[in-house]
């Protein structure tokens, strides 16, 4: 079964054009190394919660939007070879690919596919 890496952060709705650049640079690296799919969604309907809410988690501030993304691997196996490999990537370190948000706001984890309809 298929293995999901999510993430959630908050993006200075400023660097839009920036974050879908870095966006795209990164995932040509993550199909490299075997990513099935990197999906990048910009938040449009992201209301504030009274108790939890996207914007609340990742401390969104008003000038700042939303952004949900997945990566879709073969497996766990598949994943954590091919994020290792990522991780060291020349493109992907800061000083060549920065990230246009607060990388310590981002939110992320990995999950088992348990349903796929």
């Amino acid at each position: 079964m298929t293995y999901v890496d999510g993430f959630v952060a908050a993006v200075p709705t400023a660097n839009r054009e920036q974050y879908i650049q870095h966006a795209s640079d990164a995932a040509a690296v993550f199909k490299e190394h075997c990513a099935l799919q990197i999906v990048e969604c910009w938040g449009d309907d992201v209301p504030e919660g009274k108790v939890t809410s996207f914007p609340m988690a990742v401390k969104c501030q008003p000038d700042e939007t939303v952004i949900f993304s997945w990566i879709t691997w073969p497996s766990r196996e598949v994943r954590d070879r091919g994020m290792a490999k990522v991780m060291e990537d020349p493109r992907l370190q800061p000083d060549a690919n920065p990230m246009p948000f607060d990388g310590k706001r981002l939110i992320y984890g990995g999950f088992e596919v348990v349903v796929d309809e």
